[in-house]
């Protein structure tokens, strides 16, 4: 029976980049995003210029019982050798202003989603010669930021969550990586926000390049995978009297 990758949030940026990543590599994928934004056809591209087989499943992941179907789906079907835990959301409001629909999404998406299935698909993992999960944290996950608040919150969350069950399944065939990027050049309102400023030009990647060295550390089983060594340090070095402030500066012009 043929393994495959299972990569959510794969139509857009990283996760699309993910998906020609492993395409390349000869990994058979199953992409999960939401319907109607062309993922049937991503995936037949896929198919096409990289002779993998490709699977695809459009569902909106921050509704709790539409991640217990697809994890149901995956299992009965399919031999799940990557997990790659992309999806994701956040903004930049004002609390006092920021919808409860708003933070709720945030963190279904965010630590909900990425939890359940993760608990969901970990037996079909372990049923594997080698198994790998990659949970993409953020640089946020080191930086409490003012006008975001909840979005750092949650990314500390899943950095927490990859780096303890990397621990738990250290004596198995599962290996559990997180990666922090800082910002990806995804479109067009994504690279105008963070260029505001000079930190977030100095920290933008493309998604690809994300992509590359993650997967590349990904398969050399690193618990914390570095895309960006020199933010990376700078931020762990730099106290939070000094990052905190300094971030939520830029996150509210991002408001203005």
């Amino acid at each position: 029976m043929s393994q495959y990758a299972l990569i959510t949030g794969a139509r857009l940026g990283l996760g699309k980049a993910f998906a020609i990543e492993l395409s390349k590599r000869k990994i058979n994928t199953i992409l999960v995003s939401r319907p109607n934004n062309g993922l049937s056809v991503f995936c037949e591209e896929l198919k096409e210029k990289y002779k993998v087989d490709c699977r695809y499943y459009e569902t909106d992941l921050s509704v709790y019982t539409n991640v217990i179907d697809l994890a149901t789906w995956i299992n009965l079907h399919f031999d799940i050798m990557i997990l790659i835990n992309n999806v994701g959301t956040g903004g930049t409001k004002n609390m006092t202003d920021a919808p409860l629909a708003y933070i709720n999404k945030i963190l279904n998406l965010n630590i909900v989603t990425t939890s359940v299935l993760t608990s969901l698909l970990l037996p079909n993992l372990l049923r594997q010669p080698k198994g790998y999960i990659l949970n993409v944290s953020s640089l946020a996950a080191y930086l409490p930021i003012g006008f975001k608040t909840v979005y750092p919150a949650s990314k500390s969350f899943i950095y927490s969550f990859s780096r303890g069950l990397n621990q738990e399944l250290k004596d198995t065939n599962v290996s559990v990586s997180v990666v922090c990027p800082g910002p990806i050049k995804t479109n067009g309102d994504v690279i105008k926000r963070v260029e505001k400023g000079l930190f977030g030009k100095f920290m933008i990647l493309e998604p690809e390049v994300i992509a590359k060295k993650s997967i590349r550390q990904l398969f050399e089983k690193k618990a914390e995978i570095i895309v960006n060594p020199l933010v990376w340090l700078l931020i762990k070095i730099l106290p939070t009297w000094i990052k905190t402030p300094l971030m939520t500066k830029i996150a509210k012009k991002e408001i203005s």
